[in-house]
């Protein structure tokens, strides 16, 4: 893939089984010379608050996706996303991250 502009689906894993949730982005993707992926998009429907509370606290805990292409059931790709200002999604692939992160929760 060279190039590819489209919709998209965002997946946010927790564990090799469960998907907390997903996110579906208008993108633009392309490949440098080397073939590594790099992207930019927005989420196609603007996000409830509700929604926006979702992604903030998983953006927070780790901001690294699998993302899913038109015809695929899961995404394979794994993508480090940053959000800008304007709410512009910046997409980087990620190929040596491998899901683990530490999070600590304060209960108190």
């Amino acid at each position: 893939m060279d190039r590819f502009v489209g919709q998209a689906r965002l997946e946010w894993w927790a564990n090799q089984s469960t998907c907390l949730e997903t996110y579906d982005i208008d993108i633009t993707v392309t490949a440098d010379a080397v073939g590594t992926l790099r992207a930019t998009g927005r989420h196609a429907n603007a996000l409830d608050t509700t929604q926006r509370e979702g992604w903030d606290f998983l953006m927070e805990m780790d901001p690294h996706f699998s993302i899913a292409f038109p015809n695929e059931d899961r995404g394979g790709t794994m993508v480090r996303v940053v959000e800008a200002e304007d709410e512009t999604l910046l997409l980087t692939e990620a190929p040596g991250w491998d899901g683990s992160v530490n999070v600590t929760f304060d209960l108190t």
